[in-house]
């Protein structure tokens, strides 16, 4: 895996954490629990609840060690601490679509807490590349599977 640095937000690296303590606290449990109870029925050879239970066990232990191997490598950003009008990683950015004027928002987070939904893309999504680096009043072309856009940023904030 590689070993650079990834950035998170507090509220992303939270999230991570969560989900690995639920894997080791409730899920691996569970799967062991499974797994003694398909012992108890005998002859394993023949034994599909085993040989599932095995394999999820297999499955939940694989996530635990990527999600370690993530929290080790991540770089935690507090947006709250940031300031400028420069688009950087956290940044909370307002933008305009030249053609059709539409406005939209959303902040630039990390890879696992993007959620376009709740207004939060990936630091390495097509949008974010687009942007980061500009300032408040640029106007950047954004290039998507569709083609090529232009945005003009209207607002560039950082909170957390």
């Amino acid at each position: 895996m590689s070993a650079e640095r990834e950035p998170m937000t507090p509220r992303g690296w939270e999230l991570i954490k969560e989900k690995l303590k639920n894997l080791k606290d409730v899920e691996m449990p569970r799967v062991s629990r499974e797994i003694g109870a398909a012992i108890a029925m005998g002859d394993l050879s023949e034994n599909a609840e085993y040989h599932a239970a095995k394999e999820r066990q297999g499955m939940i232990a694989a996530q635990i060690r990527q999600m370690e191997d993530k929290l080790s490598r991540l770089e935690v950003i507090d947006p709250a601490k940031l300031s400028g009008t420069k688009i950087i990683f956290g940044a909370t950015v307002t933008v305009a679509d030249l053609a059709s004027g539409d406005e939209s928002q959303f902040q630039i987070v990390g890879e696992d807490e993007a959620d376009s939904k709740a207004g939060k893309i990936s630091y390495s999504s097509p949008m974010a590349r687009g942007l980061i680096g500009k300032e408040e009043g640029d106007e950047a072309v954004v290039r998507t599977p569709r083609g090529a856009k232009q945005y003009e940023i209207l607002r560039v904030e950082y909170k957390g």
